[in-house]
C-alpha cells in the first residue's frame, strides 16, 4: 500500500477513535454545567495534540512491542489489523455499545501478525491484557475513597471545581495512554518513531470531529445506562479513572479509558447503593468487551491469511 492510502487509513482510525472514545470521556460530566461539551472537545483535542510530544511510550508499545511490523509486509499487517479492528468497533458502536478500541487493535495486530507469519511477543500481549483487565477494577476501587471524600464537600460550587480538575486529569490521562493508539497507527503508516507536531495536530482534529459525532450515543450509554448517574458519580469517575489510566501510562501499558470510566462509575454507584447500578446494561457492555479482542484477532488472522495467499 502506498503512503497516501496508509495515511488515509490512519485518519479514518482517528475519526472512529473519536466516535468511540470521545463521547465516553465527555459522558461523565454531562450533568454538570461547569464545562460545556464544545469546551470539553477542545480540551480533549489539545491534550491529544500536545501530550504525545512529551511522552509517547504507550504508542511505542503498540507500534513496536506487540509484533514486528516493519517494511512492506509490515504495512500490510498494519492495514489488515486496523481494518479488522475498525470493523468490529463500528458494528458494536452502531448498536450503541461503546467497546474498547484498544482491545480491538491489540487483538487485531496480534491476529494479523500470526496470520502473516511475523513474530508476535506473547509476553507483551499477556502484559497488555493483564493490565487492561485490571484497569476497570482499579478504577472501581479508587472510586470508593474518592466518592466518600467528595461527599464530605457538600457544596455544588466545589463539586464544579473538582469536575474541572477531574476532566482535565482525564484528558491528560487519555492523551498519555489510550489515545496513543492513534499515534501508533500514524507512526506505522508513515514510518516514523517520534511524535511530530503537525501529525499530532491533524490527528487531534480528526479525533475531535469523531467525538462530536459520537457523543449522543456513546455518551448516553455511559452516563445513563450503567448507573442512575448524578454529578457526584461523574466527578468521582473522572478523578478515579484519570488516576488509574495515568498510572498505566507510566508502565507503558495501553488500557481502555472507556472500560476504566465504566469501572469507576460502577464503584461510585455501589458506594452509595448497589441497586443504583444497572447490571443488565453493564453486562451487555462487558459482553461487548469480551467479544472485541478474540473477534478482532480471528478476523485479522483470517484476513491476513487470505491476503498473504493472494500476494504470494
Amino acid at each position: 500500500m502506498d503512503l497516501a492510502a496508509l495515511t488515509a487509513l490512519a485518519a479514518l482510525f482517528a475519526i472512529v477513535t473519536g466516535v468511540n472514545d470521545g463521547g465516553a470521556l465527555l459522558a461523565t460530566g454531562l450533568k454538570i454545567p461547569s464545562i460545556r461539551p464544545v469546551t470539553g472537545v477542545l480540551m480533549m483535542m489539545t491534550a491529544v495534540a500536545l501530550v504525545p510530544l512529551v511522552t509517547h511510550r504507550v504508542a511505542t508499545t503498540f507500534a513496536t512491542r506487540l509484533t514486528v511490523v516493519g517494511g512492506p509486509a509490515g504495512r500490510i499487517v498494519m492495514s489488515v489489523a486496523v481494518l479488522s479492528a475498525l470493523t468490529v468497533v463500528i458494528v458494536l458502536s452502531n448498536r450503541g455499545r461503546p467497546t474498547s478500541l484498544t482491545l480491538a487493535i491489540v487483538g487485531a495486530l496480534t491476529g494479523a501478525g500470526l496470520g502473516w507469519g511475523v513474530p508476535v511477543s506473547p509476553r507483551t500481549v499477556l502484559f497488555v491484557l493483564a493490565v487492561a483487565l485490571a484497569a476497570p477494577f482499579v478504577g472501581a476501587l479508587l472510586a470508593v475513597p474518592v466518592r466518600r471524600a467528595l461527599s464530605r464537600l457538600g457544596h455544588t460550587r466545589l463539586l464544579r471545581r473538582w469536575h474541572r480538575a477531574g476532566f482535565t486529569l482525564q484528558c491528560l490521562a487519555y492523551a498519555a495512554n489510550d489515545g496513543q493508539k492513534m499515534l501508533a497507527v500514524f507512526m506505522l503508516a508513515q514510518g516514523f518513531s517520534e511524535a511530530h507536531l503537525p501529525t499530532c495536530v491533524a490527528m487531534a482534529g480528526m479525533f475531535g470531529a469523531g467525538s462530536v459525532y459520537g457523543l449522543p450515543r456513546a455518551g448516553r450509554t455511559l452516563s445513563r445506562e450503567i448507573i442512575a448517574s448524578r454529578p457526584l458519580h461523574g466527578v468521582t469517575a473522572e478523578l478515579a479513572s484519570g488516576t488509574a489510566v495515568l498510572g498505566c501510562a507510566a508502565l507503558g501499558a495501553p488500557v481502555s479509558m472507556t472500560q476504566t470510566i465504566a469501572g469507576a462509575l460502577i464503584g461510585a454507584g455501589m458506594t452509595g447503593s448497589a441497586g443504583r447500578v444497572r447490571w443488565h446494561a453493564t453486562l451487555k457492555i462487558v459482553l461487548a468487551w469480551m467479544l472485541t479482542l478474540p473477534v478482532s484477532g480471528l478476523l485479522a488472522a483470517a484476513a491476513a491469511l487470505i491476503v498473504r495467499g493472494v500476494v504470494a
